[in-house]
């Protein structure tokens, strides 16, 4: 049998690659709403986040979602957001932002 290709994507805040489903994505709509996408086939232009709440506060703390989408967020869409996040965490929660395993033993 064929083996078949996972698609990867990098997280916005820790640049590590990941398979797409272990990522949450942040999509801006084409209406200017930004929302979390647990679905990844939302339309509109999307930017991945690791599953730890610290990755999250980093990229409010950077702006790092307002690079990624191109959008201005006020601190209520970041509070919405957040709420958003950390309601389905848990089934992210395994991965975690930073460097890959290997690369931080080797530190």
């Amino acid at each position: 049998m064929k083996v078949r290709k996972v698609p990867q994507r990098k997280c916005t805040i820790c640049q590590k690659t990941l398979s797409k489903r272990e990522m949450l994505r942040i999509v801006r709509t084409p209406e200017g709403e930004v929302e979390l996408d647990l679905t990844g086939k939302k339309n509109g232009r999307g930017a991945y986040i690791c599953g730890d709440a610290e990755a999250f506060k980093k990229a409010r703390k950077t702006k790092a979602f307002e690079r990624a989408l191109k959008v201005t967020l006020s601190p209520e869409q970041y509070d919405n957001l957040e709420q958003s996040f950390l309601a389905v965490q848990g089934k992210f929660k395994s991965v975690s932002c930073g460097k890959p395993d290997n690369e931080q033993a080797e530190s």
